[in-house]
């Protein structure tokens, strides 16, 4: 099976849509609501990237089955602390999962991200450890507003300050990707 194009709308829709209807559907009803949305539309929201890229990405993947427990034990216990556990879950993951393949010498981020970005190895490696302690940071950031503030508060953390983080977090990265492309010569 060939791999289709992915227009970009519904690229949008794929990454950021179940985020938006947890978002919409906490304001509108509660955060048990939200918690069944987002478990409804996640497998849809994998379903469009299977169709089109004739595999599941890793990290939605992982994202989405931590989802389905976490937001499985809320609805189930009717307890809210385990969905707003679950980004801590899903940061200490992916930065433990780095981590450990810096640590063995084996850069999943190459492999994840090798189509998008030709990095010398170097810029990897920097790359690497920048997201392991972003990913770590974010893990105890969360662990602290779902712990010390209301509910609202974590919501609108969740979905406005870790996306807007995460976007400037990018685009800090600009100059290591420019400089360690493996196009260009590498002077840091």
């Amino acid at each position: 099976m060939s791999q289709r194009k992915m227009p970009p709308a519904v690229k949008f829709a794929t990454e950021m849509g179940p985020i938006l209807i947890f978002f919409g559907a906490y304001y509108l009803y509660d955060l048990f609501a939200a918690t069944t949305a987002i478990m409804a539309v996640t497998p849809f929201a994998l379903g469009a990237a299977y169709y089109y890229e004739r595999k599941i990405p890793a990290m939605p993947l992982i994202t989405a089955v931590v989802v389905m427990v976490f937001g499985g034990l809320t609805l189930y216990f009717k307890d809210e602390t385990f969905i707003k556990m679950k980004p801590t879950i899903i940061y200490a993951m992916f930065a433990l999962a780095l981590g450990l393949g810096i640590m063995v010498g084996k850069s999943f981020m190459k492999t994840l991200f090798g189509n998008f970005w030709d990095l010398d190895e170097d810029g990897w490696r920097k790359l690497t450890i920048r997201l392991v302690i972003y990913f770590a940071t974010l893990a105890v950031a969360n662990e602290i507003v779902w712990r010390n503030f209301s509910t609202d508060t974590w919501v609108n953390m969740k979905v406005f300050g870790f996306t807007g983080i995460t976007f400037l977090f990018f685009l800090a990265q600009v100059p290591l990707l420019t400089r360690h492309s493996a196009d260009e010569p590498s002077d840091s």
